[in-house]
């Protein structure tokens, strides 16, 4: 009952124990809103020097004037912080005698109205001024931490107290009390209960700021462990995948999917088996770190999206995920690009890496499959099991890229930098129907 009580107050509780990088990423946030803090600040004061400074002039004394003085002290204050933020991350310890110093900086200052105008202490009770307060509280909400607000709010509730109390003190105790609030409203007298009224008006505001403050922070640490941990899964699942994902209109579920006509290809390495036998799983990690490296890379570029991981093999879309109107052709462009790095490229330990591709153009299927809590964005459907056959068809052809007719007429006349070589109609194994196949080669 209480834990639910406390939650309902103050927000979903996070997780004590966060990774270190979240942490840091919080800290960059708090270090920024510090920053904001004083320049705020430095603009409240500065507003507040120019209204002092071109108001109309009254009687004031001909001596000392310690509101100049108070301002300028303020000033320096804030601008010696607002610096020292650009710094380094002020400690704690810092913002805490800061936040008090504010609130104690700003109490001086209205103390010293009635040193300043020649008027009774109970002067400075009704000065304007008092509504900083409140603005001073209510900055430290931009930090995201409600103990700034609390502290800042006890504070100014202490100084007023103070204030009040001077007043009571320095006007010889109970002769200037009055429980007439027109006669407090019209002379120097004091009101108890209008002073009381302040501070539990200060009191209130600090601890409701504190609530909403606690709520939004706890929101927030978890707003910033989603963004980072969704940066973390872009690594592994491709970001476009990951942005269809996050904002889709509803959590997508088993089966759930969209016919597209788009192009796949598969890709697979020629003797990977081979390969790793001459190498260690560290060296073989290596090798196929830089060969991903560099076939991304390309894929990339031609607006190509890896869909899946198998091992060496690669299953990559054009137009299922993004719009792409030259999805055929730029597949066969990816499949060339790939054959030229086979060609030109050395990977470590001296390998040549020979990479077969598979291309077939038609209706698909985009969406998740698997269990209710573990799903997989993929592709399926007839057109992509027709592009996997193809990729190894190419051992029994000798060739290296082959494609269906359906990508050949999808293409047009963009590819026609590329020698198109008909294989005639070959049974795909699990399907009835022939299918025209042509292999694809960069010009000699």
């Amino acid at each position: 009952m209480k834990s639910t009580l406390w939650a309902f107050l103050f927000g979903k509780p996070v997780n004590a124990h966060l990774p270190e990088r979240v942490l840091i990423a919080i800290e960059h946030q708090q270090r920024d809103s510090e920053k904001l803090i004083g320049w705020v600040q430095l603009l409240l004061v500065t507003i507040f020097a120019s209204l002092y400074a071109f108001a109309p002039t009254s009687a004031m004394n001909k001596g000392f004037h310690p509101v100049p003085w108070a301002l300028s002290l303020y000033f320096l204050f804030t601008f010696a912080r607002l610096i020292l933020s650009y710094r380094i991350a002020l400690p704690h310890w810092f913002l805490t005698v800061s936040v008090i110093a504010d609130i104690g900086l700003l109490m001086v200052l209205i103390w010293s109205f009635h040193i300043q105008y020649m008027q009774p202490a109970s002067f400075y009770l009704k000065a304007p001024t008092m509504i900083y307060v409140f603005i001073f509280i209510t900055l430290r909400s931009l930090r995201f931490d409600p103990r700034y607000i609390l502290i800042a709010g006890g504070a100014a509730a202490f100084g007023w107290l103070t204030l009040a109390l001077y007043v009571i003190w320095s006007e010889g105790g109970k002769s200037m009390i009055t429980r007439d609030y027109v006669t407090y409203l019209t002379s120097n007298s004091i009101l108890i209960g209008a002073e009381v009224d302040k501070i539990i008006a200060i009191v209130l505001v600090s601890g409701v700021l504190a609530i909403a403050v606690l709520r939004a922070q706890r929101s927030f640490v978890r707003a910033i462990t989603d963004e980072i941990a969704a940066k973390d899964l872009s690594r592994f699942v491709s970001p476009e995948i990951a942005d269809r994902i996050t904002r889709a209109e509803h959590q997508i579920k088993p089966g759930e999917g969209d016919a597209v006509t788009a192009t796949v290809m598969f890709t697979d390495i020629e003797g990977f088996s081979t390969i790793s036998e001459q190498l260690s799983p560290k060296e073989l990690a290596k090798l196929l770190n830089e060969y991903f490296t560099q076939t991304s890379a390309v894929i990339d570029r031609f607006g190509g999206i890896i869909t899946q991981f198998e091992g060496d093999a690669m299953l990559i879309t054009f137009n299922a995920i993004t719009s792409d109107p030259d999805h055929a052709a730029n597949a066969v462009r990816t499949a060339l690009a790939i054959q030229e790095i086979a060609q030109s490229h050395t990977f470590c330990h001296g390998a040549k890496i020979k990479t077969r591709c598979g291309i077939n153009t038609g209706e698909i299927i985009v969406g998740a499959i698997g269990a209710e809590n573990h799903l997989t964005f993929t592709v399926h459907g007839d057109n992509v099991n027709i592009a996997a056959r193809l990729e190894q068809l190419n051992k029994q052809y000798g060739s290296y890229v082959l494609a269906t007719r359906e990508t050949h007429r999808a293409c047009g006349d963009l590819c026609e930098g590329s020698d198109w070589t008909p294989c005639g109609d070959v049974i795909v194994r699990g399907r009835a129907a022939p299918t025209p196949v042509l292999s694809i080669a960069s010009p000699s």
